[in-house]
Order: C-alpha cells, then structure tokens, then sequence
C-alpha cells in the first residue's frame, strides 16, 4: 500500500471513530453534569470535606475553590515526592527541589511536562497515589470550568453558575474513573505491562547487561490519555513497547486523548438548548484538527525521514500522534519531536498556539474554543454596526475585556519566556544547538509550558534551577488566568436576560459563521507568533 493511500485511510479511521463515539459521550457527559441525584459515594464524600452539594456558587467562588484546591495540591504533591525516599515502593529514587516544584506544578495544571527521566524520577507509590491521582484531578478541574462556562452562557439572571466540588466529583467519579478502568483492561490486553516487580537487570546475548522496568504502567497511561495529560511513566514516553506495545493500542491512545475534547462540543450543545451551536463548534475543531493531522502526515511522509520516528508504527502513525498530542493539551509522544521535519516541527507548535482548541484538552478545548466564539461575534459585531450578541446575551466591555485577558495571557507567557530564557546565559548553555533549531527548543519549550500541553523538543537540558523555576511559572499562569477569566464570562453572562431572535440576530451556528471564527483564529494565532516561527521553524527549513 502506497504512503499517500495509508495516510488517508488512517486519519479517516481516527475521524470515523471519533464520529460514531461524538453523540453518546457528548450524551452522557450532558447527563452527568445535569443529574440532580447524588450517589451514595458523592453524599459521603461531600460530608467528609464539608460541602453542601445542594448549594451552587457565583463566579468569584467558584473560581476561588478551583484556585484552593489546585495551590494545595501543589504543596502536597510536591512535599510528596520531597520524602518518597522515606516511603514504600520508592525503588530508591528522589528528586532535586526545583525539579520536583517543577513537575508538582506540571502536573496539578494538567501540563505533564517532564525535566527528569520517567523511570528515573519517582517510585511506584508516588506514580500511584501522586501523579496518577492528579491525572484524574487536574482533568476534572478543566472538565468543571467548561461546564460552568457553558452554565453561565445557558442560564440567564442568576449569579450562580454550580457548585465547583461537586462538578469535579462527577467528573471525575463518573465520566474519568469509567472510561479509564475499561481503557486499562484493553491496555493490558494489548500488552502494557501493569506491576510492581522491582527493576531486574538482566544479561543479554552480546553479554552486556540491561534493566528491565517494570511498574503499574497500565492504569496510568489509561488516565494519562483519556485525561489529555501525557507525562510518560518511561523516559521514552509512548515510544516505550511497555507502554505502547501494538498497532492497536496507538491507536487506542489517540482515540482517547481525542476522545473527550471531541464530544464536549455536543455536550455543550445540549447544555444551551441548541444542537447546532455544539455541531458549529465540532466544526471549527474538526477543521483544525484534521487539516493539521493531514499537513503534517504529508510534510514527514514527503520528507522520508525516519529519524527519531517509531519504527513499529512508521511515519503515518507517528506524525498522527504528533498532530493528536500537540492539537490537545496531553503532551504524550510516540516518536520525538525534536526529529519532525522543520516545518512539521512548526505545525506542532502551532497546533499549541492557537490555544490548545483543535480540539483542546479536557474541558480546555471547549472554554478556549468559546473564548474565540466571543472575540469572533464582537467583531463580527463592530463590521456590521450591530450590538454583538451570543445566545442572545450582549458582549460588552466587561466580556470582551475578561476574553481579551485570557487570549493574551498565553502569548505573552510564551514571548516574553522565551526570550528571557535565550539571553540568560545558564538557560541558553541548556540547548543542543544554535540558530533557528536551538530557538525552536526553547519556543517549543514555552509555548508547551504555557499552553499546558507538556511535550518537548527532547534536545534541550531543561532540568536545572532556572528553567524548572521559569516553566512551572508559565504552567501555573498559562493555566489558571484563563480559568478566572473566562469564569468571570460566564458569571457575567449568566447574570443577563436573554434577548429574543430578530431578524438582525447574528447566527452563532452557521457555516458561514464557523468559517469566520476559523479565520480570526488563525489570523490572532498568526499576527502574535508568525514572526517568532519565521526565525525558527521556517528559517530552518529554507536554510
């Protein structure tokens, strides 16, 4: 079979699945958040830490509860790996105190970026009850926010948008857990090993030596996928055979960190009453998504490298993943990036950029998309003389400003730090090379860091005190001030009367509409990071 046939049989095999799955998920997710029983394990939970379920939040609160639990769960996830020496199941490992504030803050704000070795790095307790545990909580935060944006754009003259404990309860206990139990049996079934054997070093036939690994690999590469998480239990990441054995379970990982994000739009749908504004939505998403996949399968399969490529999957597969990990906020590779083609490296980054939205993370995806949804009708507003609008709520100053804020940000984060990081001298040794390719380490490593995705350009030394310090910064801010700001959307929004349909009512749903909220996205995209990618990637590739 001829490269260009494989490459469209296999990006239509990963749309099609993710077709047939879009409604039910969408369908259950809708559910879940709208359910107005509690289960017995909820009602437990909820007296245990002292929540009225029944009792929703304005904006503010809620925003302030997300902030409290996710700082918490930074200082007690980084005291964690400070003293797993002195816990079970260590196999003797540690971590310097820049490096593990660095991967507490990583993976509390669902970014997964690593500075030390996989294996290297923590023992068995602490990939269980540490990292794992904030691969399921760090993606039902993203999942709570975009529900409540979605609340406050559905629900008019109130001042409540729901209850932050409760939504990341049910995310979590009810949609993650679920789907990541079932994903995990499959990944054994194809092979992911799943243990607590203590590393054996084994002889080979040219009578060397090598240690084999082993660890409870199964259920976190389950979570680390369905949660857009990435963070690999092995230094290889999903290149490693123990974490990614078969053709099956590649695939099996791309649907998944696809899968959510994907179905969120038709939840949304659901959620404000109108199928079509969700469809429009999927849409947009599907359009940058697969138009990436597809740009950059074409420039690796055209290229012929297989550098740095998975042998197993080939080029097709490995540029698949690629496109899937840097379009959400997962982070997880199966071939590494430092070896994409110039210009492939370039889409990577881009897919990053334009605000991890095609299709985004866990509940990122969907809040980032309804930021640009915002920006979009103001425009479109100011072209036509008319009030904007959406779903019949004015987007005024306060609206405009709080989306601006959360736009900007991210830029912001990945300019100012990268530059920063090339003219301090201690940041600057940590790069392989000069020139455009040692800049697209450090951009890489920004924009990754910033727009919590967690994926690398592999040739840079980033574990020391600087950039451990500068990265979990940008993790930190590029995480959370869009959550406020886009909060303070929809506690806005929410507060309004919803205005009914004239005649001279923008659609919010149409073709026409999807094609131009595509546009402002890659012209916001292209107008902030063209020049930094031109001195990069694209110097690179013409030079």
């Amino acid at each position: 079979m001829n490269t260009t046939l494989t490459a469209v049989l296999s990006i239509l095999t990963v749309l099609a699945i993710l077709a047939v799955v879009h409604v039910p998920l969408g369908t259950w997710i809708h559910r879940i958040f709208t359910d107005t029983h509690h289960t017995r394990v909820e009602r437990f939970l909820y007296r245990l830490v002292g929540v009225n379920p029944d009792v929703e939040q304005r904006w503010s609160i809620y925003a302030i509860s997300v902030l409290a639990f996710s700082v918490v769960s930074v200082l007690v996830l980084w005291l964690l790996i400070l003293v797993q020496g002195s816990l079970p199941l260590s196999l003797g490992r540690s971590m310097n105190p820049d490096t593990a504030f660095n991967t507490a803050v990583s993976f509390v704000t669902n970014t997964n970026w690593q500075s030390y070795a996989g294996e290297a790095g923590t023992g068995y307790l602490v990939q269980a009850i540490g990292l794992t545990v904030q691969n399921f909580v760090s993606a039902g935060v993203g999942l709570a926010v975009a529900i409540a944006v979605a609340r406050g754009l559905a629900r008019e003259e109130t001042d409540r948008i729901g209850n932050f404990w409760v939504d990341l309860t049910r995310g979590v206990l009810r949609l993650l857990l679920p789907l990541a139990a079932v994903a995990a049996i499959l990944f054994v079934i194809g092979g992911v090993i799943q243990n607590l054997h203590d590393p054996m070093t084994i002889s080979t036939i040219t009578g060397g030596s090598q240690v084999i690994q082993g660890g409870p690999v199964a259920s976190q590469e389950a979570i680390k996928e369905l949660g857009t998480n990435g963070g690999g239990f092995f230094n290889a990441n999903s290149a490693h055979p123990f974490e990614n054995p078969i053709g099956l379970t590649n695939l099996l990982q791309i649907v998944l960190l696809l899968g959510i994000p994907s179905a969120l739009p038709y939840a949304y749908g659901l959620m404000v009453k109108d199928r079509r504004q969700g469809l429009a939505i999927a849409g947009a998403m599907a359009f940058l998504t697969f138009g990436a996949m597809s740009l950059m399968v074409w420039l690796e399969a055209s290229g012929g490298s297989m550098e740095g490529k998975e042998q197993r999957f080939g080029t097709v597969w490995s540029a698949i993943f690629a496109s899937a990990t840097t379009g959400t906020s997962t982070g997880a590779v199966n071939s590494m990036h430092e070896s994409l083609q110039p210009l492939s490296g370039g889409v990577a980054m881009l897919n990053m950029m334009l605000g991890e939205l095609s299709p985004g993370g866990v509940g990122t995806g969907l809040y980032s998309m309804l930021v640009m949804v915002v920006l979009t009708v103001f425009i479109a507003g100011l072209m036509v003389g008319r009030t904007p609008e959406l779903l019949g709520k004015t987007i005024g100053k306060r609206e405009i400003t709080l989306a601006s804020l959360s736009i900007l940000i991210t830029p912001t984060l990945v300019l100012l730090g990268t530059g920063l990081a090339l003219v301090v001298p201690v940041a600057r040794n940590a790069l392989s090379t000069d020139g455009p390719h040692g800049l697209s380490e450090m951009l890489y490593a920004f924009t990754s860091a910033s727009n919590n995705n967690g994926s690398a350009f592999a040739g840079l030394s980033a574990d020391q005190p600087f950039l451990n310090i500068a990265l979990a910064v940008c993790m930190f801010l590029g995480r959370f001030v869009p959550i406020v700001a886009m909060l303070g959307v929809a506690g806005s929004v929410a507060q309004q009367k919803r205005r009914p349909v004239t005649a001279g009512t923008m659609p919010t749903h149409t073709v026409s509409f999807v094609g131009f909220l595509v546009v402002i996205i890659l012209i916001v995209a292209g107008l902030t990071y063209f020049p930094s990618l031109a001195l990069g990637s694209i110097a690179e590739a013409l030079s």
